[in-house]
């Protein structure tokens, strides 16, 4: 893909296997795209090797060094900025983010919540799902907006809830279905084929020839 291609910029925390399902995607589809770089809060991020090993920039931004948050969220859209991202994703970046860096990218910010938001929305979803006795649990794609995982909905994925389940095993089914709607969700923001009117989102279909 030519370096002019529309860029996306990839925030991580952690292994990275969201990142993974989009890179994959973006080549295997040949999507009019490209993954400029991933940036990670946490240095041992192992996403930071496999996208290392596609060539891909990758940069460490540590949170324990900032002053507050809101200077660590002012440094960090200078970097993602250096690559004028067309869209920023989020895939496992375990920060909760300024308004003000959320504003910033207003449109242009997109998340993979593993819940099927509204429910279960912050950390321990698996649990909490388990504890609520739930027949289904899943995974959301959403914008983000200020308020913590209340963006307008664009993909969901659910799961049964099994009888003999574990936060392990749930989590695992869960994470399978991010992977498989994650990247359609990221190409439709690039493409411009989401039409947002309020809290709903209509993902508009691909160009004719386009591939899937």
């Amino acid at each position: 893909m030519p370096e002019h291609a529309p860029s996306i910029v990839i925030l991580i925390s952690g292994t990275g296997s969201n990142l993974q399902a989009i890179v994959n995607a973006c080549a295997e589809q040949a999507w009019k795209a490209r993954v400029a770089a991933v940036i990670s809060n946490r240095a041992d991020a192992a996403g930071l090797h496999f996208a290392a090993g596609r060539g891909i920039a990758c940069e460490v931004l540590d949170h324990r060094e900032a002053a507050s948050r809101e200077d660590y969220d002012r440094e960090l859209a200078r970097r993602i900025d250096a690559h004028a991202p067309a869209a920023v994703v989020l895939a496992g970046f375990m920060r909760l983010l300024t308004p003000w860096f959320v504003q910033r990218y207003e449109g242009r910010l997109i998340n993979v919540h593993p819940s099927l938001l509204p429910a279960f929305a912050g950390l321990h979803t698996h649990r909490r799902a388990l504890e609520a006795g739930v027949k289904l649990h899943g995974a959301t794609v959403h914008l983000v907006t200020p308020e913590m995982d209340a963006g307008p909905i664009v993909a969901q994925a659910a799961v049964p809830v099994l009888d003999d389940d574990t936060e392990a095993s749930l989590a695992e089914r869960v994470l399978e279905q991010e992977h498989r709607i994650y990247p359609p969700a990221v190409r439709a923001l690039l493409e411009g084929r989401l039409k947002v009117r309020g809290q709903r989102v209509r993902v508009l279909d691909a160009a004719p020839g386009e591939g899937r």
